[in-house]
């Protein structure tokens, strides 16, 4: 089964989003960044890769929240893997997406977010 990592930055009460670009799969659509684990590669090295890729922070670290299996229409179940990321060095910037955010928590279910984010989103607690 595919696993994907989805990382949960917070800072001064915010949480990270990023929109994806309208060419990507699931057009526009907003997301936790990181992605997936990649053959050989542990979730936390997936979640490090993902965000130096994604936004140039190196080195980040979390703990897991939650996983569970989620499989979009048409498509077969992946694990999705929530971490909550606590270190990092740098500063988040924008490399791949349409735009990034920092949003307050409790507006989260105001963005259209990939299905499989909503779970999560419906049950986080910061």
């Amino acid at each position: 089964m595919v696993q994907v990592v989805a990382a949960i930055v917070e800072r001064e009460g915010r949480i990270l989003i990023c929109r994806r670009t309208p060419e990507q799969s699931h057009p526009l659509k907003w997301e936790f960044p990181g992605g997936k684990v990649e053959d050989g590669e542990s979730p936390a090295g997936a979640l490090a890769r993902e965000l130096e890729e994604e936004l140039g922070i190196r080195g980040a670290n979390g703990h897991e929240i939650t996983r569970y299996e989620y499989a979009y229409p048409g498509k077969r179940p992946i694990l999705l893997i929530f971490f909550r990321v606590e270190q990092f060095e740098g500063e988040p910037r924008n490399l791949i997406f349409h735009e990034i955010r920092w949003v307050p928590p409790q507006t989260l279910s105001e963005f259209d977010f990939l299905e499989g984010d909503l779970d999560f989103i419906h049950t986080f607690q910061p």
